[in-house]
Formats: structure tokens, C-alpha cells, sequence
């Protein structure tokens, strides 16, 4: 959405974006190339172009699995992650022009069909160092394929968001298979260590990055305020909210967002209905709470976005008790109005 309620499509800095990945992807891989080169001059070209497109390919991945993450530790990344689909997409082409230039070169010239070959041409699938490291990297290639193709919110809508969201949680799947095929890959055809070695930093930061956020959430979905039977909860002072901003607590396991604006507070469901972002850290726009991820918007006294749009969040009762605040520890239905709770003068001050 845009602060004007209309449909964000393309804009200035989806395109700047675009123009900056695409030139460093362009650039990795003409750098790749020639340094390759420049070490070993008899090289075949083929085999490094291969090699160039899908080691792009893979960091590619390695940075789109950081970002979510990474924007739970720090706000600083939500530009990436807004604009992590296109970095999606991208991966994707390069994967495919790795599995394209893999085929014709590996697979081209037998009695048998490229894809059958894939398949066919090494049988060990018992064994480990043996094992056919090239079919490891065929199921990734659909995956990414298949989150490509549904990247659109059109597929959002219609697969509905959990279906939507588990395919997309298969990027996980994808990963680790791609890191058997890149180690399976380097044991059986490349003899120097610094591949091998390099994946396994990978791994270790993907895993290390994702336990580190974990663990904060973790921590503050403990923090829970409802401790009994209340049916209202203090959830902190007013003085501790930023004007337009948000506090973010923790009531019955569900995350609360407490937003002051414009002499008021009102309380909100902290998760966006389009891709389950942290509302609460995001901020008042033209009146609205604006999600941080996507910019999808909610009226703060209702919920519910504002027209065309129709998407509704829960709203919680709340009530000041001079600079206190306290919140209803049940939830109303999604798009309930609810006066917001307006702040004494003096606590204004």
C-alpha cells in the first residue's frame, strides 16, 4: 500500500534496488570468469561459467535466508526484506542458467535424454562420496521454481497464506539439499579444500544467524504480562512510547502492538494479515499503522485497512489509569472499533 491506500507496483526504489542487484550480480560473475581464468588459462570456459552461475546462485540464497532473520535483530535490514521476492525471483535464473549449462555440457552427448542422464548416468545412490550430487540439486531447482512462479501476492490470496507460506518455508528444504550437492560436488570433482570449507562457514552462519534471532523472540514471548485470570493487564507507561511508534507486549502468547498517536494510545494484534509482519514496528502514516515488511496499512482504531482494501486485524480494549496503561487481555474480532484511550494533558507534557 501507499500512504494514498493504492497498490505499490513499481516505484523509484524497487527500480534503483533492481538496477544495484542486478550489477553486482553481473559483476560476480564477469570477476569470477576472469580471475578463474587468470589462474589456470587452460581452463575450459564452459565448466566456469557453470561453476560462476551457480556459486552466484547459492550466495544468493545465503543472503535471502540472512534477512529474515537479520531484520528480527535489527530494523536496518527491512529495506532488503522488502524487496526480498525480487531477490527470489533472481536466484532462481541464475540456478536455472547453472542446470541449463550443466545439462548441455555434462549430459548432451549420450544416447540418452539430457534429464534422463541427470538421472541415470550415475546409479550409486547407495553409497555417500558416490552419490549422483547432481540430482541433489534438481529438487531445489523446482522448489525455487515454484516460489518464483507464486512470488506475487496474487498467489498469496488465492493459495491462501498458510499453503502460500509453507511452500515458501520449502526454501529450507532447498537449502540443505543444495548444500549436500555443492559438497557432494567439490569431494568428488574439486580437490581443493576452500569450496568445502567455504560452504561450511555457510552453514554455520545460516544456522548461527537464525538460533540468534530464535532466542530474542524467544525471550520476549516469555515476558507474557497475563499471569492469571486478569481482565486487565498494565502494560507499561505511557512515556515509554515513541509519538507514532509502538510498544510491543505479550498477552496470553498472543504479541500485542500499543501505538500512541496524536494525544491517544490503541492496541492492535502486532501480526500483519499479509505476510505475518511485526506492526508494531512499524509506524504511524497519514493516520495508519504501516507495517514495516510491505507497507500494508490498518486504521489504529479498528483494524481494518482502509478502503479498497479489506483486510482486518484484531483491536484490544484499552484504558489509562493516569500514566499507566492497561490492556484487555482478550482480544476483539478483527475490525472491531475501539475508542482509543485519550491521554490526559498533563501526561502529554
Amino acid at each position: 500500500m501507499s500512504v494514498a491506500y493504492k497498490a505499490v507496483l513499481w516505484n523509484r526504489q524497487k527500480f534503483i534496488y533492481d538496477a544495484i542487484l542486478l550489477s553486482l550480480v553481473i559483476l560476480y560473475i564477469v570477476l569470477f570468469i576472469n580471475v578463474t581464468q587468470w589462474f589456470d588459462s587452460n581452463i575450459d570456459i564452459r565448466g566456469v561459467r557453470i561453476r560462476a552461475f551457480g556459486s552466484a546462485a547459492f550466495i544468493l540464497l545465503h543472503v535471502i535466508l540472512s534477512i529474515g532473520p537479520l531484520t528480527r535483530l535489527s530494523p536496518k535490514f527491512y529495506p532488503l526484506l522488502y524487496n526480498r521476492r525480487h531477490m527470489g525471483v533472481t536466484m532462481f535464473f541464475l540456478a536455472l542458467q547453472h542446470t541449463r549449462l550443466g545439462l548441455q555440457w555434462y549430459h548432451d552427448f549420450g544416447n540418452l535424454e539430457p534429464l534422463v542422464s541427470l538421472f541415470l548416468s550415475n546409479t550409486n545412490y547407495l553409497t555417500f562420496i558416490r552419490f549422483p550430487f547432481q540430482v541433489l540439486g534438481f529438487v531445489p531447482l523446482v522448489i525455487l521454481f515454484l516460489m518464483a512462479a507464486t512470488s506475487h501476492d496474487f498467489w498469496l490470496a488465492n493459495l491462501t497464506a498458510p499453503v502460500w507460506k509453507g511452500l515458501h518455508m520449502s526454501v529450507y528444504l532447498a537449502y540443505g539439499l543444495l548444500t549436500g550437492h555443492v559438497l557432494l560436488g567439490a569431494l568428488q570433482t574439486n580437490k581443493h579444500p576452500v569450496l568445502t570449507l567455504a560452504v561450511g562457514v555457510g552453514l554455520v552462519w545460516i544456522v548461527g544467524v537464525h538460533l540468534a534471532a530464535g532466542i530474542r523472540e524467544f525471550g520476549r514471548d516469555n515476558q507474557d504480562l497475563v499471569t492469571g485470570n486478569e481482565e486487565f493487564v498494565d502494560a507499561g507507561s505511557i512515556a515509554e512510547i515513541p509519538e507514532n511508534r509502538a510498544k510491543i507486549v505479550t498477552l496470553g502468547g498472543e504479541r500485542v502492538a500499543i501505538f500512541k498517536y496524536d494525544g491517544k494510545i490503541s492496541a492492535v494484534s502486532n501480526v500483519c494479515q499479509h505476510q505475518n509482519g511485526p506492526l508494531g514496528e512499524g509506524k504511524i502514516v497519514d493516520g495508519c499503522i504501516t507495517c514495516p515488511w510491505h507497507g500494508y496499512q490498518y486504521l489504529p482504531e479498528n483494524g481494518a485497512s482502509p478502503p479498497p482494501f479489506t483486510e482486518k486485524i484484531p483491536t484490544f480494549d484499552i484504558k489509562l489509569e493516569g500514566d499507566r496503561i492497561l490492556v484487555k487481555t482478550i482480544p476483539n474480532l478483527p475490525g472491531t472499533s475501539v475508542s482509543p484511550a485519550v491521554i490526559a494533558m498533563e501526561e502529554q507534557r
